[in-house]
């Protein structure tokens, strides 16, 4: 089995790459972009493996798709590329519209015209994997669930323009007949994720001894899922899932945001303890704008169907990330030094 895989240099996508090829022996074709979240140094343990092929490559450019479609025959496609960090999104939005929604539409024009050619064999056996967030729901109060069939209800336009590219591989599905699934998972954390994103934000500040940021009260709630749980769930609805349906994907960990960096200098404390407790870095900071409340995946589904769950508690996940950083200085640190380092982002402007 040939898998190409979109946006494999990403924190998510290295996860699936790594699985792929490391534990299931899945060939895969890389395709990225490379922007500043991109890192190949995520992918030094398959980076050498023959099983796995990377092409640098803008998802909006269908000629270059073309060729990688002619060049590696693929039998299935898993399209993780996105631009997805919601703060960038409210101070820049232009580039979430192009890669987001004209890019997954470029992918899906290639694949139904690279499908087109291919035995009614290939054909009936090609998934073509959406994956996204449960962002696109919008927000919960405090009781509730998102399932399949939540209505759609983005806040940001990051998640709208989720919501736009979920819509556009179910069309795509009911109009061509391509043979499309559908994931929204819950927010990830774990090993390789750049630094922008709270978890890993926070433990490097802690190692720094820098303040650490919490917007508003620290009272918005996320469920949070270990990204090697993630990478499994998503092989499994690949090879699993109907097409035409959606899967949630969620680990069952709801915890306020700060709670989640009280437990991260719990941890630290332990690991790495200093002349202070780590939670005295603690710093409250301006909200972001439109920030939804509440977050919470219903998984039933892909459990019952799938035979899939997450294997890690909130917190063993959480100590396995925090060991990992404090081990790989030589991963995150030049991250810190030449493409971010820190700097708060997503306020709106004028």
């Amino acid at each position: 089995m040939r898998v190409l895989v979109t946006g494999g240099a990403g924190f998510i996508g290295s996860a699936v790459c790594r699985h792929l090829v490391n534990d299931l022996g899945v060939s895969v074709v890389n395709v990225d972009k490379l922007t500043y979240a991109a890192n190949l140094a995520s992918l030094e343990t398959v980076a050498a493996d023959p099983r796995y092929a990377f092409e640098r490559l803008d998802i909006c450019d269908r000629d270059g798709l073309d060729r990688v479609f002619r060049a590696h025959a693929p039998d299935a496609v898993m399209h993780l590329a996105a631009e997805s960090h919601v703060d960038r999104s409210i101070s820049g939005a232009r580039v979430f519209v192009d890669t987001n929604i004209v890019g997954t539409f470029t992918l899906l024009e290639a694949t139904r015209a690279y499908l087109a050619k291919a035995s009614p064999e290939q054909r009936a056996a090609f998934r073509f994997l959406h994956v996204s967030t449960d962002e696109v729901y919008g927000s919960l109060g405090a009781d509730g669930l998102f399932c399949e069939d939540t209505p759609y209800d983005p806040s940001s336009p990051y998640s709208a323009s989720k919501a736009a590219s979920d819509h556009l591989a179910l069309a795509w599905h009911r109009t061509y007949g391509l043979p499309v699934v559908v994931s929204n998972c819950s927010n990830n954390y774990g090993p390789y994720h750049f630094p922008e994103k709270l978890i890993p934000l926070i433990i490097l500040n802690a190692i720094e001894a820098k303040p650490l940021p919490v917007y508003g009260a620290g009272l918005n709630i996320r469920d949070w899922l270990y990204v090697d749980d993630h990478a499994r769930a998503l092989f499994q609805v690949l090879t699993r899932g109907r097409p035409g349906q959606k899967y949630n994907i969620g680990g069952r960990n709801e915890i306020r945001n700060i709670d989640v960096v009280r437990q991260i200098c719990a941890i630290m404390d332990q690991m790495m303890p200093k002349a202070f407790p780590h939670a005295d870095l603690i710093t409250f900071v301006e909200d972001r704008p439109g920030h939804d409340l509440r977050y919470a995946i219903d998984a039933t589904k892909s459990e019952a169907e799938l035979g899939w769950r997450a294997e890690e508690t909130f917190e063993t996940g959480l100590a396995k990330t925090v060991r990992w950083y404090l081990d790989r200085r030589d991963w995150w640190e030049p991250l810190r030094r030449d493409a971010y380092g820190g700097e708060r982002l997503g306020l709106v402007k004028s």
